[in-house]
């Protein structure tokens, strides 16, 4: 059950009623209540994951799970800059529950299929990063098991560690990767120093391709790009998913795992920009803001403008 407690969050500025160039986001955006029996043909679909179970396990800091409204509360404030003919809808939020992740996961991997089913494009609005699993699951059954998936992660982790206690935050690609042989996963931006040996040594296991942080901010953003158009070329369709401790601190202090190091907005911007202009890529997702320990709102308004990239990039594409 979709929890509809977001709407009051579509609010803002209003600098004219009627023309459309003058419009921002909270006055386009279509609150639906049943996609069941809605067309979402070409139409970017946003949900939230009000989870931070997994956070909670991987001992990270508690509050990405407000993160989804306080990313709808910014986002409502941006300029709409496309055409009449681009719909924007907003169907709420998938919560978890009693702890329980797994249940939680499998219900937004099921809505976030019917979405895909029907030709929309899921813009998922995390929570922790195990958002990313349950996007994954919707995506794997949206387009079936013999279908080539490519996942392309902008974190500073791997994510990669062992799920046989408890899956988290930082278990969900070692829990598809060894399942699911039809998955690739290439991660940007990854710390040196944030993951440990044994997690570099599990990611060449699984044959996981990744480019370092310091190899992307020192002047080769143009050898980031050419991996990228490389690997979503090997596949029939691509997840997005960002993680935003791969920011670096300055820019982003309200996270659940800050770095002194990371990449800067306008890196992760072109990142997104080019993953999402590709006619393969289906959904995207954003996670592990925390609006709890955030500066002013600036780690939430940084990701309301990423998002709004990732929108644009899907529209754009149409």
């Amino acid at each position: 059950m979709l929890n509809q407690c977001f709407k009051a969050n579509w609010t803002g500025r209003i600098d004219d009623p009627v023309n459309r160039k003058s419009f921002r986001y909270h006055q386009v955006v279509e609150l639906i209540d049943d996609i069941a029996s809605s067309s979402l043909s070409n139409t970017c679909v946003l949900l939230g994951f009000e989870c931070e179970e997994g956070v909670r396990r991987n001992n990270g800091r508690l509050g990405a799970a407000l993160a989804p409204n306080a990313l709808r509360g910014e986002l409502s404030k941006l300029p709409w800059k496309f055409s009449e003919s681009n719909r924007f809808v907003d169907i709420g939020n998938v919560s978890c529950s009693d702890n329980n992740l797994e249940f939680a996961q499998q219900e937004l991997g099921q809505t976030v299929s019917t979405i895909l089913q029907k030709e929309g494009i899921p813009i998922i609005l995390g929570g922790g990063h195990e958002t990313a699993f349950g996007h994954y699951l919707g995506v794997r059954n949206a387009i079936g098991e013999k279908a080539s998936l490519g996942i392309i992660n902008v974190d500073a982790h791997f994510d990669l560690r062992a799920y046989n206690t408890a899956s988290s935050s930082g278990t969900m690609f070692k829990q598809i990767l060894e399942k699911d042989t039809n998955t690739a996963y290439f991660v940007a931006g990854i710390q040196q120093y944030g993951n440990t040996q044994e997690l570099f040594d599990t990611a060449h296991r699984l044959n996981v391709q990744y480019l370092l942080e310091e190899d992307i901010e020192h002047d080769k953003i143009e050898c980031l790009i050419d991996s990228l158009e490389a690997f979503i070329k090997k596949h029939d369709h691509i997840m997005l998913t960002l993680c935003t401790d791969v920011l670096n601190a300055a820019f982003a202090p309200g996270v659940s795992a800050p770095s002194p190091f990371g990449l800067k907005p306008a890196t992760v911007r072109s990142i997104i920009h080019n993953v999402t202009s590709h006619d393969n890529t289906c959904s995207f997702d954003i996670s592990e803001i925390n609006p709890v320990v955030d500066e002013n709102n600036r780690t939430v308004k940084l990701g309301a403008y990423l998002v709004n990239e990732a929108i644009a990039g899907f529209i754009g594409k149409g």
